[in-house]
């Protein structure tokens, strides 16, 4: 049982988008934010679960970031409808994403060899990603207010999401284009 446990906090993230939509159309953000802390909470420890007994499976392993993205993007898009959350910011998100996953799976087709890992710069990007949703949920729950946070976590978002999914054009195509080096 326990060896099915990372898969089954996976699948429990899935399921978690449809209600984060639901709770974000219904105005209930205090609520949308603990399910979106939950999410996260889950999100580690189904890794972490995964690694110490050593339970690590393929389908965990392509749900994972499925099920990451997949609340990432529900938030943000219900944000953005909500007016919570510039729309040009979900348009640059989305476009990142997209271009990442039609990259990849471009390059899968013709054959190539594409390493899955992320980068710091992704990783980071995320980060800011969620930190942005939870500051808005954390303000529109009326807890708190920094609209000076709120700015330059758009900002940052802004900035590292152009610059990771640059970071992967390069990686995956301009980079690959080259033709080798005659050094050594």
């Amino acid at each position: 049982m326990l060896s099915q446990l990372p898969n089954l906090l996976t699948f429990l993230r899935i399921a978690a988008s449809p209600v984060l939509v639901l709770l974000l159309s219904d105005h209930a953000y205090a609520v949308a934010m603990m399910l979106f802390l939950a999410a996260g909470i889950t999100d580690g420890l189904d890794g972490y679960i995964a690694k110490r007994f050593n339970c690590v499976s393929n389908l965990g392993a392509i749900l994972d970031p499925i099920a990451d993205k997949l609340l990432i993007a529900s938030a943000y898009i219900m944000l953005a409808i909500l007016q919570d959350i510039p729309f040009w910011l979900l348009i640059v998100v989305m476009f990142r994403d997209l271009v990442i996953v039609v990259g990849y799976l471009v390059l899968a087709v013709m054959g190539n060899e594409i390493p899955m890992k992320p980068t710091y710069l992704s990783k980071f990007n995320t980060f800011l990603q969620i930190s942005l949703v939870i500051a808005v949920l954390i303000g529109k729950a009326d807890w708190l207010h920094f609209p000076f946070v709120m700015d330059a976590l758009v900002v940052g978002v802004l900035l590292t999401t152009i610059s990771s999914g640059s970071q992967y054009v390069w990686a995956w195509g301009i980079r690959r284009e080259r033709p080798p080096s005659s050094h050594s």
